[in-house]
């Protein structure tokens, strides 16, 4: 692990932002997810590795001293003392025992081999914590004996806006509150079961993360020349001003317009991706227009 590009791990590039860096996480962290690959001893490893290579980049010191130092300045016995070059660090590298918050996660520190849990993971946090936190409800493939999981399946907009389901355990209804913001494969724990949560996907919007992504189409003659478009978001429709000269694949961002986080009111963003139409077959007249404006000296190329 020591020798493995921490960024080649997370499939991000070394300029990444702390967004995108998140983001591949959180994509690698399901995919990966001990629960979701039962028995499969790569993939827990796997699991493992984008952990604690999300642990550094996640982390603004932490990414520094990686960038400075590379991975081995994260080993037992790194140069600086008992508490390698950032403190922390050095035989345990969190000192064991203790809990934190690490960017949007509050975990546990495991010690020295990860004493506390079934799972070895490096040294680093304590994987069951984060995840309590990370999926909204406890542990996916918890230490103790594992708690009785049952699935419920929710619309993208339920899932965006917050929704009471009934749900049948063992033979009695029960009413399930799922909070606002919360996302596909989560766990929301109740009484003494696991509830996981199964979102739709939506024909208009992707989700990633708390940020929201459309794509809108218009003419190439609207983009050349500026539009006002209606743009459904998940709170209904808005306005928004298209630019005159806005090429293809620009993306324009809606600040607010996203998901709610989970225990919080804080929003994400909704990026609108516009896509250009060129027409396929134009008429006598229109073919003349665009072979002037062709032939123009004064322009260059269609926009």
């Amino acid at each position: 692990m020591a020798t493995q590009d921490y960024y080649s791990l997370l499939g991000v590039s070394k300029t990444a932002s702390a967004q995108e860096i998140k983001t591949a996480y959180r994509k690698l962290a399901l995919q990966y997810h001990p629960d979701r690959n039962k028995g499969n001893k790569e993939a827990e490893e796997k699991f493992k590795e984008v952990t604690k290579a999300y642990e550094v980049l996640g982390d603004p010191q932490k990414r520094q001293t990686y960038d400075q130092f590379g991975a081995a300045a994260f080993e037992q016995g790194a140069a600086g003392g008992p508490g390698g070059p950032f403190g922390g660090f050095g035989g345990n590298p969190f000192g064991g025992g203790q809990s934190g918050q690490y960017g949007p996660f509050t975990y546990t520190y495991s010690t020295n081999g990860g004493q506390g849990g079934g799972f070895d993971f490096g040294g680093f946090s304590d994987p069951f914590d984060i995840f309590e936190q990370f999926f909204g409800g406890a542990s996916p493939f918890g230490r103790a004996q594992r708690r009785p999981v049952y699935a419920v399946g929710i619309d993208f907009m339920e899932a965006v806006k917050g929704v009471t389901k009934k749900v049948t355990i063992d033979g009695k209804q029960e009413s399930i509150k799922i909070p606002a913001g919360i996302d596909n494969g989560s766990r929301i724990r109740f009484e003494k079961y696991d509830i996981v949560v199964e979102v739709k996907p939506h024909t208009k919007f992707v989700r990633e993360g708390y940020d929201i992504v459309t794509e809108e189409e218009i003419l190439f003659t609207k983009a050349a020349l500026g539009t006002e478009l209606p743009v459904e978001t998940i709170d209904g429709k808005v306005m928004i001003r298209i630019p005159a000269g806005t090429q293809p694949g620009t993306t324009m961002r809606l600040k607010g317009k996203g998901v709610t986080h989970v225990r919080s009111t804080t929003r994400g963003d909704q990026y609108v991706r516009i896509k250009v139409i060129i027409p396929k077959s134009l008429n006598k007249h229109q073919k003349e227009l665009l072979e002037q404006f062709e032939k123009d000296p004064g322009k260059k190329g269609w926009f």
